[in-house]
């Protein structure tokens, strides 16, 4: 099953859509995990050239911001390269799965990839704003979301898989919930959903879970 790179695509084109602030093709580069610099060819030559000073991009490149114009080209190639082949794999029950989820204090990110012998391979990116009411959970509610709407997102995938999937995610008070004998409407509501899935979960440190970290705080997601 192939699944379509939109939501990527859509992060890179629209949630980087700055009318005010000024970037650098590092900010584009802050969002790739060193393990997937090995999918793309361009990266190394695109991160080794130093951009130029900052001059207004050309109108043709959908952002307001103002970003070095060699930078803009740069950031076009880097936005193909992630949402076409050989960056993100067909999708196969049969293989080791990761559901890499983040949240910040108005938004969430996610990565869904795979393990194969050519290493970590990712499947699909997502992300989103948090709805009014969402705004108002704790910190360990608005982590729980994000497991609860991965899982969601990509139920048919997950639901397919031949043994259980892993979550990362660096905030450990999920433990609470998953020992907690006593739980909101809304929080049993989750619980149930969950046990549809098979997973279990670990809490790697906040600085390897770059790329959803990258997706969730992005100021205008």
């Amino acid at each position: 099953m192939d699944f379509p790179p939109l939501s990527f695509h859509a992060f890179l084109e629209e949630q980087w859509d700055k009318e005010e602030e000024t970037y650098e093709i590092e900010a584009v580069l802050k969002v790739v995990p060193p393990s997937y610099h090995q999918y793309l060819d361009v990266f190394s030559k695109v991160k080794a050239e130093k951009p130029p000073p900052h001059l207004p991009c050309d109108h043709h490149i959908k952002l307001q911001g103002l970003l070095p114009r060699e930078a803009c080209s740069k950031f076009q190639i880097l936005k193909e390269a992630f949402t076409t082949a050989p960056i993100l794999s067909h999708f196969n029950p049969s293989l080791p799965t990761i559901v890499e989820t983040d949240s910040s204090d108005y938004s969430l990110g996610a990565v869904l990839s795979q393990v194969n012998q050519s290493g970590n391979n990712p499947i699909a990116f997502d992300s989103r704003k948090l709805l009014q009411a969402e705004l108002n959970y704790e910190i360990h509610g608005k982590e729980l979301l994000g497991i609860v709407w991965d899982l969601k997102r990509w139920r048919d995938f997950l639901l397919s898989l031949s043994n259980s999937f892993e979550v990362l995610t660096d905030h450990s008070s999920l433990n609470y919930f998953m020992s907690s004998k006593v739980l909101t409407c809304r929080q049993a509501c989750w619980a149930e959903l969950l046990s549809e899935f098979h997973f279990t979960i670990t809490y790697p440190p906040g600085r390897l879970a770059t790329l959803p970290d990258a997706l969730s705080h992005q100021n205008d997601v």
